[in-house]
């Protein structure tokens, strides 16, 4: 008798507009019936292989490196190939992110050989992964998004050009006005006139960052001088912008190389030294 291993599973819905669900899932002899879905299934596997029947056709994935995006509306099915079961990560993205009329390629072609869409899909999967990441989830997702066009409607992107320094500024300045509140890409791209990807190289060809790092900056830095003022890290963290305190010490501690608590108390300087003041910018 086969032993039955129940499946390991975690599944979410991010605060992403976009993205219906995030599910991730190790299993070792489950088997899909046929079924569809209302959102396009987009697939990476982290180990073992799958097989699956999409319409009228069976496919095999094995390969690491690959993508599967299986389309709305469509008949699959999929099921274990080995013992050891395989580990995948799904995102189920809803027909605002890629339209229906991409379907029948899709149907052609479900299986994806691109190591770049497969990198930035896993560096979505971390994004959304972490609380309070929303504007580079968002950001990353719209890159996923130009990456799948090309796949299936040979999309070709737009290089920045004479305006990438307008857009980048006029970007810039709708972030410093929301650091505490922050800006989703679908909002400054309505007020900007221009597509969120071609936003995010604008910028960071301008600036040599993306939208998203140079918030998390922002941020950052209004949080060095609250807590210079005497302002706990607990309350410092929401009030600007950051999801909690756990949110803040990871940025924190990654730009300032020692946590927001220690900052505070003056773990900035060294040993002997006077206590950190609550007005750095007097000249001293």
């Amino acid at each position: 008798m086969i032993a039955h291993h129940p499946p390991t599973i975690s599944a979410w819905r991010p605060p992403v507009r976009g993205i219906a669900e995030v599910f991730h899932a190790h299993f070792t002899d489950h088997a899909y019936p046929a079924h569809t879905h209302d959102t396009w299934d987009l697939m990476i596997l982290d180990d073992g292989a799958v097989d699956f029947g999409l319409d009228r056709r069976r496919h095999a994935a094995a390969d690491l490196s690959a993508v599967l995006l299986l389309p709305p509306g469509v008949r699959h099915d999929g099921r274990t190939v080995t013992a050891a079961g395989f580990r995948k990560r799904v995102l189920y993205l809803d027909t605002t992110v890629l339209p229906e009329r991409l379907i029948g390629k899709a149907v052609d072609a479900p299986i994806l050989a691109d190591p770049l869409l497969r990198h930035r899909i896993h560096r979505l999967h971390t994004a959304v992964g972490r609380p309070g990441e929303v504007l580079e989830a968002e950001s990353r997702l719209f890159f996923v998004a130009e990456r799948l066009r090309f796949h299936l409607e040979a999309f070709r992107r737009r290089a920045p050009g004479r305006e990438a320094h307008r857009l980048a500024v006029e970007l810039r300045e709708l972030l410093d006005s929301r650091v505490r509140a922050g800006l989703t890409l679908r909002e400054a791209a309505a007020v900007l006139h221009a597509h969120p990807t071609h936003l995010i190289r604008c910028f960071t060809q301008t600036y040599g960052l993306p939208p998203h790092t140079y918030l998390t900056g922002k941020r950052v830095e209004l949080a060095r001088r609250l807590l210079l003022s005497g302002r706990r890290p607990a309350d410092v963290a929401t009030s600007v912008g950051f999801h909690d305190q756990a949110h803040l010490n990871r940025h924190f501690t990654r730009h300032v190389g020692i946590t927001p608590a220690r900052y505070a108390t003056g773990g900035a300087y060294p040993p002997g030294a006077p206590a950190a003041s609550a007005n750095p910018g007097n000249g001293h």
